[in-house]
């Protein structure tokens, strides 16, 4: 379609309609591929996603159960089988057919089918994953966790994107690194095991990297998708979930922790992410519920109060329906340069 339009573009040039400078800036412009407008999430991509999480959790009750039963080369040939099979018809509906969405997801139904492979190689090589052997000294730990699976996740789900360039695939990754820090922590703070308190605290460290990451790769536009979507979502899943799963007895801690929760639904403005709002709502919501249950539990007055705070942020989500384009462009133009430049690419367009 760029010839005829190019044949066009020389033959307005030649009649004096355009100069030479617009003739070659539209040519540039025909020359670059325009990205893919976003697909929308209707019943149809739901019954797509929702078959591809079912194929990857049945691959990991397959694993328990044909370990068992059949041992480490069935296993391989299992994975092998599968993986191939997945990425033949990824490829096919991707490239042959033009259906992006579902050829991505089948692709990373194979890179799925990674850890099956690796268990079943460290298996065959006498490297147990199952064994249950203490964290003493960094090579046994590297020989009895699950490290080698996390790694091999990894490495297949960036091969995938380099061909298939997937935004579900970045999920993929970030749940195997986010695996991966709560198999790490142990071998660098040099204990064997560590409490559920500390774990959270490391599932909401590396949950503030991802969105960290997520906001990084956010500064720029790219094509192919919302690759920063889902490092939204499980970074915010597990530093929330960190968060949240922090004891505190003090109220002043239970305060901070309200405050953060107020600060993510402010933060989802700025970032123009929905899902900092939801999650912000969810803790400010949670310690509402604490504020009734413990603190004002014979207050007479506080259900009212409460109520009248809920319909409040109803009428405040009312407003922003109506008036949050505008609210987005007032914030861009008020916002000095410096934070512009730290919008996303996407937050920036808002005029």
């Amino acid at each position: 379609m760029v010839a005829p339009a190019t044949k066009d573009l020389r033959a307005a040039l030649d009649a004096g309609v355009i100069d030479a400078a617009t003739y070659r800036r539209l040519v540039e412009f025909l020359a670059t591929p325009t990205p893919e407008a976003p697909s929308r999430f209707d019943f149809v991509n739901l019954l797509w996603y929702l078959g591809a999480l079912i194929v990857l959790g049945a691959m990991g009750l397959f694993s328990t159960n044909a370990f068992g039963l059949w041992g480490a080369k069935a296993l391989l040939a299992t994975s092998i089988g599968y993986a191939v099979a997945f990425l033949a018809a990824g490829a096919y509906l991707w490239k042959g057919r033009g259906l992006r969405t579902p050829g991505g997801l089948l692709i990373a139904c194979a890179v799925g089918m990674a850890p099956l492979f690796v268990f079943a190689v460290q298996a065959m090589t006498g490297h147990d994953p199952t064994d249950a052997v203490p964290y003493r000294d960094f090579y046994v730990w590297i020989k009895s966790s699950w490290l080698p699976m996390e790694s091999g996740t990894i490495v297949a789900a960036l091969v995938a994107l380099a061909f298939f360039p997937f935004p579900f695939l970045v999920m993929i990754i970030a749940f195997a690194l986010w695996f991966m820090s709560m198999d790490l922590t142990p071998w660098i703070a040099g204990v064997e095991s560590f409490t559920w308190d500390q774990r959270a605290t490391v599932s909401m460290a590396f949950g503030a990297v991802m969105l960290i990451a997520a906001w990084a790769i956010d500064l720029r536009r790219w094509r192919g998708g919302d690759f920063a979507f889902w490092l939204h979502l499980f970074g915010l899943m597990a530093f929330w979930g960190g968060l949240t799963e922090q004891h505190s007895s003090a109220e002043f801690g239970k305060a901070i922790y309200c405050l953060v929760n107020v600060g993510l639904i402010f933060l989802s403005l700025f970032l123009m992410r929905r899902a900092y709002a939801v999650f912000g709502a969810i803790g400010v919501t949670l310690y509402l519920g604490h504020l009734a249950d413990e603190v004002f539990r014979n207050s007479i007055l506080f259900p009212f109060a409460l109520s009248a705070l809920g319909v409040a942020i109803i009428g405040a989500g009312l407003f922003f329906h109506r008036f949050g384009g505008r609210i987005a462009s007032v914030l861009a133009r008020i916002l000095p340069s410096f934070a512009r430049e730290m919008r996303p690419a996407h937050a920036r367009d808002q005029r």
